[in-house]
């Protein structure tokens, strides 16, 4: 369990996870960026478009400005708190057990709506690519193939799970480039000119749906237990990442909407293979779609190293059965939460649609955000530091962030704007969640007692 009733003077991240520290910063930002360069942006700047034209880049800059607060703040507390589980441990050891759990929960909850959203689109992107393999009977095998492909990659280790990861990456980023790069010597400057700013309502908005394209580093810091040496490892993985994925997005915006113009808007299937078709071409446009696919891919493959970690975290510390907390003997990998978490996400990506379950992933995330913000302004107060362990990598000193005292604040004043972009029925699903959950926790404290 946690040390959460530590006197503050001493508190510090209990080591012991047992799981092996082999994650280094190139494997750790391939992880986030391929994680987080999902199915988002290869769908969303068709819908951006839509709500703000010309202007969309605005609503990059909002989303590249409050996660870059958000990942200071996650940068801080993930290289003071070492263990497994990323944001759930962050949260639990600043606030407690209920804090941490519901953390765990809306990390979960983000993690297994956002791979089941996704999933859905793979499966349908493949069925664009392949005709052969349209049609919703081919769209389930495809599912049943590929969940079934990443959970025997993972189930024989984390080196071959990140070693794959990487590989994915830089396949997924060849074709996103060649359309950033080659589409700029076809761009048509007056599409790109801006008639009149957008309301701050509907840029608040707007970039609460960009959030589903940037979310990700919550989820690929999941395995932190499995990171070499923590607070180096985690802020400059971060870092690298988040500058390059910001820079891609807006580069694929203007590109697109420079070719498109407001034909845009209406290019909701394949915004981005539409834009390389008729600046270079139907091959450019097929091959777009495959990395559309490969994309997908890479990001379920991403999201089953990530997200049965969380699975095994609750389970560890008692909220989950602890037949979910086995580690295997050999290759040292949480097999039980790794199977019992691909069968729900290929559930959910058979029964459900991409925005259903994108709204409910970005619901989570921002509230996971804000706990997060919260966390590193409440770890910094009660002086928590990594200690040296005698577990390989682990140990250091905490990530400096710059103007400490200000930045948890200014995080969570940017989420609760975003925040107010929800809709009614938005916040009265994420409130039904969020008591379900209460209910658990109250249901296992009352066990725990008796």
């Amino acid at each position: 369990m946690l040390g959460y009733a530590m006197p503050p003077s001493s508190i510090t991240p209990p080591q012991g996870d047992s799981l092996v520290r082999v994650i280094g910063t190139f494997g750790l930002a391939a992880a986030i960026l391929n994680i987080t360069i999902g199915g988002g942006i290869f769908r969303l700047p068709a819908n951006v478009a839509g709500s703000l034209g010309a202007a969309a880049p605005i609503a990059y800059l909002v989303c590249a400005v409050a996660m870059g607060l958000i990942v200071l703040c996650i940068a801080d507390a993930g290289s003071r708190v070492s263990l497994t589980g990323g944001p759930y441990a962050y949260v639990g050891t600043a606030f407690g057990p209920y804090a941490g759990f519901l953390s765990g929960v809306l990390l979960w909850m983000l993690g297994t709506f956002a791979t089941a959203a996704v999933s859905t689109v793979f499966a349908s992107s493949l069925g664009l690519l392949v005709p052969a393999l349209a049609g919703r009977v081919m769209e389930i095998g495809i599912l049943v193939v590929a969940f079934g492909f990443w959970s025997l990659v993972n189930l024989q280790g984390v080196t071959l799970g990140v070693r794959l990861n990487s590989i994915a990456t830089v396949a997924k980023l060849l074709p996103l480039l060649l359309v950033a790069i080659g589409g700029l010597f076809f761009i048509d400057t007056e599409n790109l000119r801006v008639v009149a700013m957008p309301a701050a309502g509907d840029v608040a908005r707007t970039s609460l749906l960009l959030i589903f394209a940037f979310a990700g580093i919550e989820c690929a810091l999941v395995p932190s237990g499995e990171v070499r040496d923590t607070a180096r490892t985690v802020p400059r993985a971060i870092a690298l990442a988040m500058v390059g994925i910001t820079v891609l997005y807006i580069a694929l915006q203007m590109v697109a909407q420079g070719i498109l113009g407001s034909g845009l808007a209406q290019a909701t299937v394949s915004p981005l293979a539409d834009a390389a078709g008729a600046s270079l071409g139907g091959w450019a446009r097929a091959l777009l779609l495959g990395g559309a696919a490969l994309s997908m891919f890479g990001y379920l493959g991403g999201m089953t190293l990530s997200i049965p970690r969380m699975v095994f975290a609750l389970a560890r510390d008692g909220f989950l059965p602890r037949a979910l907390a086995t580690v295997h003997p050999v290759h040292r990998t949480p097999q039980a939460a790794i199977i019992a978490q691909s069968v729900l996400g290929l559930a959910l990506a058979i029964s459900g649609t991409f925005e259903k379950l994108a709204i409910l992933a970005n619901v989570s995330a921002l509230a996971l955000y804000l706990g997060c913000a919260l966390a590193s302004w409440r770890l910094r107060q009660l002086g928590v530091q990594e200690v040296p362990s005698t577990a390989i990598g682990a140990g250091g000193t905490a990530f400096r962030v710059p103007l400490a005292a200000l930045v948890p604040w200014l995080a969570c004043a940017v989420i609760v704007w975003l925040l107010t972009g929800l809709t009614r029925d938005e916040w009265l699903g994420f409130a039904a969640c969020i008591v379900a959950a209460s209910v658990t926790y109250l249901v296992v404290r009352r066990d725990r007692s008796t």
